[in-house]
C-alpha cells in the first residue's frame, strides 16, 4: 500500500469493546482555554502496522459525474465509489487549507451494529470530510450526509472536530445491516473548557433543545429503543450507555488516560482515581473540565507526553520499570498466571505510535497563516512537534508519503530517525531521556519563538499577493522539518558516543554506572546466594 496505511485501531471485536493493543487520544481544548484565543486538537494514532507519515492532498476540480474510489483506511480493502464533488480543498495532514482538523479514537460498541456492506470507514471519513467541509458544523453535516447515502462500514467511534471558532466531539455507530447510515451525538466543548477521549465513548445525557451547542441524529433515541439498548424516558437516555456499555478494560485502558489529562490539567479538581479503577459507587468523569490555567500549544503537548507521572499508575516506578525507569510494557497489554488476567498499565505515550499532532486554528489570521499542525512521529514523549502550515503546497520529504516502509529502515524518513532515538533510549531510559528532552525542548522552543516572526512575514506577504505567502510558509515548513529530523540524526550519534556499551561519558570523564540498588536488592531475593561471591579454603589467608 501506499497512501493508504494501517492504522490506529485494528480491532478484534468482542461484545462491546476493541482489543486495546491498539489505539489513540485525542485532547480537545476551546478558544477560552487557551492562551493565544486559538482552538486545538491532539491525536496519537497507535498501532504497531503503522507507518508514520504526514498525508497530502492538493486542492483539485472534477468534471461533472467524476466517482471516488474509496478504500478502508485500515487494511487497504476496496469499499466502493462514491460520487466525487466538484471541487476539493487541500489537506496537510489532518487539517485543511481552512483550518478546520478531525481526529479520532475508535471505541468499538455493539458488535452487532458492523455493517460491512457500507462503502465508508471512519478513516476515509476523515479525509473525504477535510476535503469537502470548511467549519466544523459543516463537517457534522458532511458526516451525516455520506454515511446516511453510503452506509458506515466501521464500528463505534468518537471524532474530534475543530475550526478556529468552534470545538466539537462527535460520536457515532453503524445501524448495522438492519438500516443504512449510523446514529450520532454531537455536542460543542464549552468555551473556557477542554474534552478528551481515548478509545471509549463518552458522550452520555445530552440537550435536546439546545441546537447551537448539541446535534444529533434524529433516531440516536428510537433505534436505541427498537434494538432494546434501551427502555427509559428520552432525557434520561445515554449514548455510551446504550451504544458502548463499559468494562473495566475501557475504564483502566480508556478513561484511564482521560484522567491522566484531567488530572494535570486541573489539579485543583483532585480528581478520584475511584472511577478508572472500577469503584462500584464512583461517578463516571465529566465529559469536559476547565483547566486551572489557560494552555499553551506546547502545554497541550506536553499533555500528550504521559506515564501517569504522579499518580499511582506512574510506569516509572512499578517493578516492570526495571532498573532504569523504563515507563514502556511490551505486548500484550494483558496475560494470565494461574488462571487470573492482569495487565499493564495503558498511557499515553506508548512505543507504537504512529505519527501524532497538535492543531493550532485561529480566527484572528487569514487561514493561510492561522492554520498550523504541529506534526510528530513516533512517540509522544520523544517526538519533536514541527510546524506544518495548513496551506503549503507539498510537505517535508522526510515526512512524506512513500518514503519509506515498516520494513525498511532508511536514515532519510523521520519514523525511522526518531525511532531509531526512542528505541537506544528504551535501553537505559532514566538517563538516556534526559538528552532526548532537552534537545526536544531545545528544537521546539526554538520553533516557538520563530513563530512570531515567520508569521509577521507572512502577513507582508500575504497583502502583496496569498500565493506569495503560502509559497514563503511552504518553504518555511518544509525546510524545517527536514532541518529538524537531520537535527536528530546528529542527536542519534551522540547517544551512541556517551551511552555506548552500559558507560557513561560526561566532560571527557568515563563512568559505569551500573545497575540501582533496588535492582541488586530485589535479585537477591529471587536468587539468594546464586550470585554471592564464595571464597575458597585458604583464600584471603596471608602468606
Amino acid at each position: 500500500m501506499n497512501r493508504i496505511r494501517i492504522v490506529g485501531l485494528v480491532f478484534l471485536i468482542s461484545s462491546t469493546t476493541i482489543d486495546f493493543t491498539y489505539g489513540c487520544t485525542n485532547i480537545l481544548v476551546s478558544k477560552g482555554a487557551t492562551k493565544d484565543g486559538s482552538t486545538m486538537i491532539t491525536y496519537a494514532a497507535d498501532s504497531h502496522e503503522l507507518y508514520g507519515e504526514l498525508y497530502y492532498y492538493p486542492s483539485k476540480d472534477y468534471p461533472e459525474g467524476a466517482m471516488l474510489d474509496v478504500y478502508e483506511w485500515d487494511t487497504g480493502k476496496y469499499l466502493g465509489k462514491i460520487k466525487q464533488v466538484p471541487h476539493t480543498y487541500r489537506v496537510v495532514g489532518n487539517m485543511n487549507e481552512y483550518q478546520l482538523t478531525i481526529g479520532e479514537t475508535t471505541f468499538g460498541g455493539r458488535s452487532e451494529l458492523s455493517d460491512t456492506t457500507a462503502l465508508i470507514d471512519y478513516g476515509s471519513l476523515i479525509y473525504i470530510t477535510l476535503q469537502r467541509a470548511k467549519t466544523a458544523r459543516e463537517a457534522i453535516k458532511v458526516i451525516d450526509e455520506l454515511l446516511q447515502e453510503y452506509g458506515y462500514y466501521s464500528t463505534g467511534e468518537s471524532f474530534s472536530i475543530a475550526d478556529p471558532n468552534e470545538v466539537w466531539i462527535m460520536e457515532m455507530i453503524s445501524k448495522g445491516t438492519k438500516e443504512k447510515g449510523a446514529v450520532w451525538v454531537a455536542r460543542r466543548i464549552p468555551d473556557g473548557y477542554i474534552s478528551a477521549h481515548a478509545n471509549q465513548s463518552r458522550i452520555r445525557q445530552f440537550p435536546m433543545d439546545d441546537t447551537e451547542n448539541c446535534l444529533f441524529s434524529e433516531d440516536v433515541i428510537s433505534f436505541a429503543k427498537e434494538m432494546g439498548y434501551y427502555k427509559g424516558k428520552d432525557k434520561d437516555f445515554s449514548f455510551a450507555d446504550a451504544y458502548a456499555p463499559i468494562d473495566y478494560s475501557a475504564l483502566r485502558f480508556c478513561e484511564g488516560r482521560v484522567y491522566s489529562i484531567f488530572n494535570r490539567a486541573a489539579p485543583s479538581l483532585e480528581m478520584s482515581m475511584d472511577y478508572v479503577k472500577g469503584v462500584a459507587s464512583a461517578e463516571p468523569m465529566p465529559l469536559w473540565i476547565k483547566p486551572d490555567n489557560k494552555l499553551s500549544v506546547l502545554d497541550v503537548a506536553e499533555l500528550m507526553r504521559d506515564h501517569f507521572q504522579g499518580t499511582e499508575w506512574d510506569m516509572t516506578k512499578d517493578p516492570g520499570a526495571g532498573s532504569f525507569g523504563l515507563p514502556y510494557r511490551w505486548r500484550p497489554l494483558t496475560w494470565e498466571v494461574n488462571g487470573v488476567e492482569y495487565c499493564n498499565e495503558r498511557a499515553i505515550s506508548t512505543q507504537q505510535t504512529g505519527f501524532s499532532f497538535v492543531s493550532q486554528a485561529r480566527a484572528d489570521l487569514p487561514n493561510a497563516i492561522g492554520g498550523v499542525l504541529w506534526f510528530g512521529v513516533d512517540d509522544t514523549y520523544s517526538t519533536v512537534y514541527s510546524p506544518m502550515y495548513c496551506n503549503i503546497t507539498e510537505v517535508p520529504q522526510s515526512f512524506a508519503v512513500g518514503n519509506g516502509d515498516m520494513f525498511h529502515f532508511s536514515w532519510d524518513a523521520a519514523f525511522w530517525v526518531f525511532n531509531f532515538v526512542s528505541n537506544f533510549a528504551y535501553l537505559r531510559y532514566n538517563m538516556v531521556i534526559k538528552d532526548v528532552r532537552k534537545a526536544q525542548k531545545q528544537i521546539e522552543e526554538e520553533f516557538f519563538s520563530m513563530q512570531p516572526i515567520v508569521e509577521a512575514k507572512a502577513l507582508e506577504y500575504y497583502k502583496e499577493s496569498p500565493e506569495k505567502a503560502i509559497a514563503f510558509l511552504t518553504d518555511y515548513s518544509v525546510n524545517q522539518g527536514d532541518l529538524m529530523v537531520e537535527k536528530w540524526k546528529k542527536l542519534a550519534g551522540e547517544l551512541m558516543v556517551k551511552y555506548i556499551d552500559g558507560n557513561v561519558k560526561t566532560n571527557g570523564e568515563l563512568t559505569q554506572p551500573g545497575y540501582s540498588e533496588e535492582f541488586y536488592e530485589d535479585l537477591i531475593e529471587k536468587t539468594g546466594d546464586h550470585f554471592k561471591m564464595q571464597k575458597l579454603p585458604g583464600e584471603g589467608n596471608s602468606h
